[in-house]
Formats: structure tokens, C-alpha cells, sequence
């Protein structure tokens, strides 16, 4: 059973980088959303920060599974969604989420020719979503708009200073971005004062529309955790149906903003019914033949289009081989049969 299984294997890995091959040409339309190839976008993979300096084996598994771009994020915390206190770069954190860390990991990639997306973000107590931050008074709003203002410009100066590719504003903020859109204008101002390179905000795949400051960036981002199957077992041609709903929305909003879109993060977990809320980290038993499938068809469904830039897959870790067990339903594909998928993919799409 195991020869057949990997020979089925070879043969759908074979067919698969066929069809990455074949994708029929983007057509005319919308003159800034032409000409860039599906070989030119974004083939990205988000790091979780290390405790430690980065092992180089970690940078060496990167570029081998063919990414042109990684995703490193110094995380901020907040102690609950009405605080308007931002904690970061200090010394209970992890070494690479500090300013320290980050430019010793930027360097890292940096010697083996990957691009550097840096996206500072903030992690909320008591598992509390980011996107429900919402402060009670003037005056706490006011202050967070300064402690946040603090920590993203400390680092749009690391990701000038480093000459990082591309910077990312905020993630999944939906509550702060549309009560106080006048702040957000206004950092957007300020970054571009510090940092010239590309960039993009992440809004969560339910809110993107709602975001008011698309067309002073660079790209929509968007964490496309899009539900597409209530299936245990999920099937290829469900999927591809499922995407082709969300396609024409997207390319709409794409076009309306003159804006290509980014998958600020993607990715699925190894586990039953993965597509169904892909967002949840429930407990659901191993299924490897879910995140393959999954990401198959994201990559089938999305790529070739016009509107789509690429995207970072979520998420890889340092020292992944001492860390997880054969049973692991974690959302990174590392030392899982969708590893080779998403190698496959990434080789022959190009850096």
C-alpha cells in the first residue's frame, strides 16, 4: 500500500506542475492589473518569530521549498480589546520578535537572495480577536493611536534601514479602521516619510471591503481564510466551485480600487473538515490529504488571475523537526505530504 501510495503521489505531483505550466494567459482589461506574470508573483511563506537567533537550517528550508518572499512578524500586545496600552521589543519576547532579532533575521535572508515582507502586528489576552479592538473613550483612543503610531513606526524605520521589499501597516483591525480613519490616513503619511518600499495592510477575508485607505497602498491585503466546504474529507472539484464564487468578488473589488490583491496570509490545517472554517484551530483528528487538496485548489483557482499578486503561506517555524509529531494538525505544511505541493507549485511558478 505504501509503494502505491507514493507512486500515486509522483504521478499527481507530475500532473500538478504540468498544469502550473499550461495556465491560459491573463486577459485585457483594467491597464493597472496587466502585466505581471504569474512567474513574478508573490511566492511567500510567513515565519513564526524563534526564541532564539534563527537557526540557518530554517533559512536553508525556506529557499528550498522555492519562496522568493517570507513574512517575518515582531508581534505587540495588548492586554485586552478596550487597552490601549502596546507592549513590544522588550525583554519578555522572543528574540525574533525584537528590533534586535528582526534585523539579524532580515539579514539571514537576505544572504540567500528572499525577499523580506515585514508585518508588524498585534496579539490580543485572553484570545480575544484582533479585529473587535475598540476603545470606550476619546481618550483611550487617543492613546492607542500613539503606542500603535510608536511600534509601527519603530518598525517601518527597521524595514527602511534593512531595505525590506514591502511593509504591512496593521492586521485583521477592522473595528480601529473604520472608527478612525482620519489616524490611519495620517500613519500612512507618516511611513511613507520613513519607508519607500511597497505597501499593504491585512484585513480579514470578511472585512477587506470595508477598509477606507486601499488606494493610498500599494496592495489589498487580505488573510483568505475563506470558508468553501462543510466536507470532512474535502474534494478538488468543491473547492475550485467554492473559489470561483469569491473570484468574481475579488476581481471586482480589485478593479474598483485599481489595486492588485495580495494573500496576506493562506493556508489550511492538516485536519478533517479543514475548508469549512479555515480560520478555527479546532480539534478536529489528522487529515494530510485535506491541506493538499486544499491548497491545490487555492492554487488553481487563484493564481493565473489578474487581480491576484500572490501570497505567503501560512506559516513555517524554526527547528520544525524537533518540534511536531507525525500527528500534528498545525496549519504549516513542513514535514507533510502538502509540502511537496506547495514546493512543487513554488518552483515552477519562479521567484
Amino acid at each position: 500500500m505504501k509503494i502505491i501510495y507514493q507512486l500515486g503521489k509522483a504521478i499527481f505531483l507530475v500532473s500538478f506542475c504540468c498544469t502550473l505550466l499550461t495556465f491560459p494567459a491573463c486577459k485585457q482589461g483594467n491597464p493597472v492589473l496587466q502585466g505581471v506574470s504569474a512567474r513574478d508573483k508573490i511566492t511567500g511563506i510567513s515565519l513564526a518569530a524563534s526564541p532564539r537567533v534563527i537557526d540557518d537550517s530554517t533559512v536553508e528550508s525556506v529557499r528550498d521549498m522555492h519562496a522568493g518572499w517570507v513574512c517575518l512578524m515582531p508581534f505587540a500586545f495588548i492586554e485586552t480589546i478596550h487597552d490601549p496600552t502596546v507592549y513590544y521589543n522588550n525583554d519578555r519576547q522572543w528574540h525574533g520578535e525584537t528590533i534586535e532579532g528582526i534585523k539579524e533575521t532580515i539579514d539571514s535572508f537576505r544572504q540567500k537572495n528572499i525577499r523580506v515582507m515585514l508585518k508588524p502586528q498585534l496579539w490580543v489576552g485572553h484570545g480575544s480577536f484582533t479585529g473587535d479592538i475598540e476603545m470606550e473613550t476619546a481618550t483611550n483612543w487617543d492613546s492607542l493611536e500613539q503606542d500603535y503610531a510608536h511600534y509601527i513606526l519603530d518598525f517601518a524605520k527597521v524595514a527602511a534601514s534593512e531595505n525590506c521589499e514591502m511593509f504591512c501597516i496593521g492586521t485583521e483591525l477592522n473595528k480601529f479602521v473604520v472608527a478612525r480613519p482620519a489616524f490611519w490616513n495620517h500613519l500612512i503619511d507618516s511611513i511613507r516619510t520613513i519607508y519607500k518600499g511597497k505597501l499593504t495592510y491585512a484585513e480579514n477575508w470578511d472585512a477587506y471591503s470595508t477598509v477606507p485607505f486601499w488606494k493610498k497602498l500599494d496592495f489589498i491585503g487580505i488573510n483568505a481564510y475563506f470558508p468553501l466546504s462543510d466536507e470532512k474529507n474535502v474534494s478538488l472539484k468543491t473547492l475550485e466551485n467554492s473559489w470561483e464564487k469569491y473570484e468574481k468578488s475579488l476581481s471586482a473589488f480589485s478593479s474598483s480600487q485599481d489595486k492588485k490583491i495580495l494573500f496576506t496570509e493562506y493556508g489550511y490545517r492538516s485536519c478533517d473538515f479543514t475548508a469549512r472554517a479555515p480560520w478555527e484551530e479546532n480539534e478536529e483528528p489528522v487529515n494530510f490529504s485535506n491541506q493538499e487538496i486544499a491548497l491545490q485548489a487555492l492554487y488553481e483557482s487563484c493564481w493565473n488571475k489578474n487581480w491576484f499578486a500572490g501570497g505567503f503561506l501560512w506559516k513555517w517555524y524554526d527547528g520544525i523537526k524537533h518540534v511536531f509529531k507525525k500527528d500534528n494538525t498545525d496549519y504549516t505544511p513542513q514535514n507533510k505530504p502538502a509540502q511537496d505541493i506547495v514546493k512543487a507549485f513554488y518552483e515552477n511558478k519562479g521567484k
